[in-house]
């Protein structure tokens, strides 16, 4: 029988995330710290090559077994002493004496957490350059899909569709940026002891942390107390909300988009199978954006309690532990299953062109009321007088349930401003996108890699 409860467990996360983070391969993090531990020691002539090769051999999950580990913690309660001793029961000779000799524990844990966030966020990384791709295609294809800019939920003047994507692509660039420019601070791991003096490894203890550190491909702790700084732990939470977060907001933009009364796009539906209500046969639900709303939200609220975390008394408590075994594997698991999700949406989503053109049309030409502003302008008018006159016929086009073309025409008779033409052109959306196509032209000259 199954008992799994946590939803990553069945139902969220994508399986290579999962394996990063599972009891398995978390082990064989641990054995390739102590493993690098010990040949870091015989370098310096701590203890002889023999016993080091000798555990570098059985620092494997093919010796070193996950029952056998649950088994001895079960005893010792000390989940990094179950570790050593079971290394130690499958090691010949004399090499298990010297297993994680001069080490406290989370010399080990703080620098396997290391080697886990540097594959993990490499999937990140890889799926976000997935998504610019994705983004970047779409501000081309639709650098002149016409649509209805809109603030406050309200119609406001043209933009493209293309001009909302390429804004989406140049999110993701940051989002890149933040994540490569973290990894100098965040793979850090460190061999230093109980409370950072390194008093057990002697006088090579420096020498023996950077042999250790750069065999593993990992920065050295500056400082550190019995633990790796937390501050950058938080760095990378926080970088890890920002991206849901963003994931979020483009996910909430098509959840509105896809609204029966807007219609502009919407998500792919497999029409053959797919079922919207388990009662409305007519339902198409927006669900895998609805999803990455919700599990970004999840993302977000982990970073009280890592902050809190950073909080630790004198050298180091406990309080950090428990707390880290889910917000570490959480957030980066989330994260990297959200940039999936969001790229799945994106690159299947359904645009409707001829939708974005009918709901230009629903304010009866009000969009374009700053158009006939500026060519007032243009034409010599003061800027606020122009907007004033805008703003009357504009109040007076929505009492009278009229068109702005047929209030202003009405109005243009007696003040004679504009002709036929200059009234048409200010009115066509198509030629108020100000340098839309140069933005975004700038966009893709930058992404389109």
């Amino acid at each position: 029988m199954d008992n799994s409860t946590c939803p990553l467990d069945y139902r969220y996360g994508r399986k290579e995330l999962k394996e990063i983070f599972g009891e398995t391969k978390r082990l064989q993090y641990l054995l390739d710290v102590e493993s690098a531990l010990a040949r870091a020691h015989a370098k310096v002539g701590n203890i002889p090559k023999k016993a080091a090769d000798e555990i570098t051999k059985k620092a494997t999950i093919d010796y070193v077994k996950i029952n056998r580990v649950n088994e001895i913690e079960l005893e010792t309660k000390h989940d990094i002493m179950a570790v050593t001793k079971a290394l130690s029961e499958v090691c010949e000779g004399e090499a298990g004496k010297y297993i994680h000799l001069g080490a406290t524990s989370y010399d080990i844990v703080d620098t396997a957490n290391a080697l886990q966030f540097s594959e993990s966020t490499t999937y990140i990384q890889k799926g976000l350059k997935e998504l610019r791709s994705n983004l970047v295609k779409l501000s081309k294809q639709h650098k002149k899909t016409v649509m209805l800019g809109r603030t406050h939920g309200q119609h406001t003047i043209p933009i493209t569709f293309g001009l909302k994507m390429a804004g989406y692509a140049m999110e993701i660039e940051r989002h890149l940026e933040r994540l490569f420019e973290c990894k100098s601070r965040l793979l850090i791991g460190k061999l230093s002891g109980a409370v950072g003096t390194g008093a057990a490894l002697g006088e090579n203890a420096l020498i023996i942390q950077q042999e250790m550190l750069n065999e593993l491909k990992l920065g050295i702790e500056d400082v550190s107390t019995q633990i790796v700084c937390r501050d950058r732990y938080n760095e990378l939470l926080c970088i890890l909300a920002n991206i849901s977060t963003s994931m979020e907001k483009f996910a909430t933009e098509i959840r509105n988009l896809q609204r029966d009364e807007i219609s502009e796009v919407a998500e792919a539906f497999e029409a053959k199978k797919q079922v919207g209500s388990s009662t409305m046969p007519h339902k198409r639900n927006p669900i895998t954006s609805e999803q990455i709303c919700g599990l970004s939200r999840i993302v977000r609220s982990l970073i009280i309690p890592a902050f809190e975390n950073s909080i630790q008394w004198h050298e180091r408590d406990l309080c950090n532990s428990s707390s880290e075994r889910f917000i570490i594997p959480h957030s980066i698991i989330l994260t990297d299953w959200i940039v999936y999700q969001t790229n799945s949406v994106f690159k299947n989503l359904k645009i409707f062109p001829e939708k974005m053109k009918k709901n230009m049309a629903i304010s009866k030409g009000l969009p374009m009321a700053e158009s006939m502003m500026t060519t007032l302008i243009k034409k010599g008018m003061g800027r606020g007088d122009a907007h004033e006159l805008m703003r009357k016929i504009s109040l007076k086009a929505v009492k009278l349930e009229k068109t702005l073309k047929e209030v202003f025409i009405n109005e243009n008779k007696k003040l004679k401003l504009l002709n036929n033409n200059e009234i048409e052109y200010a009115l066509n959306p198509e030629n108020y996108l100000g340098v839309t196509e140069k933005i975004i032209d700038r966009v893709i000259k930058k992404l389109d890699r």
